[in-house]
């Protein structure tokens, strides 16, 4: 009969490591646990067990040792026995003083408990028929599988908790940002408030990119839940003309018609130019005829006026299946669906900061030229854009001729849709 030594070869006996020992004398459970599961969950694990990413790489290697996929079960054998130089050599090398720290701690930590042999050397033997092996016993791995297991699931859930915790702290980050930049500008009265409440988003910035910690994060999200509070009571309409100013346009909320016909423009709002003829009026008899509601886009502005209004700023002359079908570009590159002309403004918003367009120019260019005209200049500029250098100064140059009265969106429109295949026009 085969006595199973239970102290290590010329190491002091610890009372963590008996109790070690002990549950691994434990019979061994009928099912066996597959060795690279184990592993998995044990690197998931490994913090709260106080083994490094290195001392579990070390527990591969010993791993790769064992011949059978399969731990326990059928097989009661699960000693390995390799020289600390055949495991550095699988460990790409690891020297000798870093692989027995790393040993060391993987037996502090219960995950292999240490079969010395009288002389401390690792080896097998078989006397009429039986083994007899002394090295690294591997069944403290299939003892205490569930348990790995139920650590790596409360680490797992841990760390998505944070995660999400991050991801809402850095969304309100940037909703307290945007709030305050706003605010410098329609509350210039309160500009300390608005230049501390920056400065919470700033730092909450920097701290976002170190490592995430569970308590700084709540602070942060206590911080900035208070901030958007205070910010948001402020800007908030407090009259029924700041109420007035802050609805939409009525063509944004109106019901949208369109034709199944995608290359027919005739019923929809038609030419650039002031002087061309329209067929407005024949489709619009049509319309009547057919019971569809037409859509009124306003008077066209006068001449005289160099900045509109934003509310009071009529849709463009060009019907939008034709500013789409020049702007194939800005139509891919979308986010949303472009049903209508507030979806086609809401995606030039978006592109603009891609193209390189500081807010003040698209700003400037929307008061001048109207929200619709400026997104059609952007999508038009995003069909040349290896061509313009500069396409925050190139839209500053068209709004100053815009409001000069100089400039209208058509001829980059018609000029795209009149382009050869392969070839390029100036804009």
């Amino acid at each position: 009969m085969t006595y199973v030594p239970r102290t290590p070869f010329r190491r002091p006996v610890e009372a963590g490591l008996l109790a070690h020992e002990t549950a691994a004398q434990a019979p061994l459970p009928p099912k066996g646990v597959n060795k690279w599961e184990v592993l998995r969950e044990i690197a998931a694990a490994r913090v709260a067990l106080g083994v490094s990413d290195r001392a579990v790489g070390v527990l591969q290697t010993l791993l790769s040792f064992h011949p059978s996929t399969a731990l326990g079960g059928n097989d009661h054998d699960l000693i390995v026995y390799p020289s600390n130089a055949a495991i550095s050599e699988r460990a790409n090398g690891m020297p000798e003083s870093t692989l027995r720290r790393h040993l060391a701690a993987l037996v502090s930590a219960g995950l292999i408990v240490r079969r010395d042999s009288p002389n401390g050397k690792r080896f097998a033997r078989r006397y009429d028929g039986e083994k007899e092996a002394f090295g690294f016993d591997l069944s403290p791995l299939v003892h205490r599988y569930d348990e790995f297991c139920r650590m790596a699931e409360a680490i797992r859930a841990q760390t998505e908790r944070l995660e999400r915790l991050r991801r809402t702290v850095s969304l309100m980050r940037r909703d307290l940002a945007s709030l305050a930049s706003y605010g410098a500008e329609t509350r210039p009265d309160r500009r300390s408030l608005w230049q501390e409440l920056n400065e919470l988003a700033q730092s909450v910035s920097q701290a976002l990119r170190r490592v995430p910690v569970w308590d700084e994060m709540e602070a942060l999200e206590r911080a900035l839940d208070a901030a958007l509070k205070t910010a948001s009571a402020l800007l908030e309409p407090c009259s029924e003309t700041d109420a007035k100013i802050m609805v939409a346009k009525d063509v944004h909320s109106e019901r949208h018609y369109q034709t199944s016909n995608t290359d027919s423009y005739a019923l929809e709002p038609c030419l650039e130019s002031k002087g061309a003829p329209v067929e407005a009026e024949a489709s619009e008899t049509a319309d009547r005829e057919a019971g569809s509601e037409a859509i009124d886009e306003g008077p066209v502005p006068d001449s005289g006026d160099t900045i509109r209004d934003l509310d009071d700023a009529p849709l463009p002359r060009l019907p939008l299946g034709l500013v789409l079908k020049a702007c194939p570009e800005f139509l891919a590159m979308s986010p949303n669906r472009i049903g209508h002309w507030h979806h086609f403004v809401r995606a030039a918003d978006v592109l603009r900061p891609q193209m390189g367009i500081s807010p003040s120019a698209w700003d400037e260019a929307c008061r001048v030229m109207g929200p619709e005209n400026a997104a059609v200049v952007l999508a038009a500029m995003l069909e040349r854009f290896e061509e313009i250098s500069t396409p925050g100064g190139y839209l500053r140059h068209l709004t100053r001729k815009a409001a000069e009265d100089a400039f209208s969106p058509g001829p980059m429109v018609m000029a795209l849709l009149n382009r050869p295949d392969g070839g390029s026009s100036q804009l």
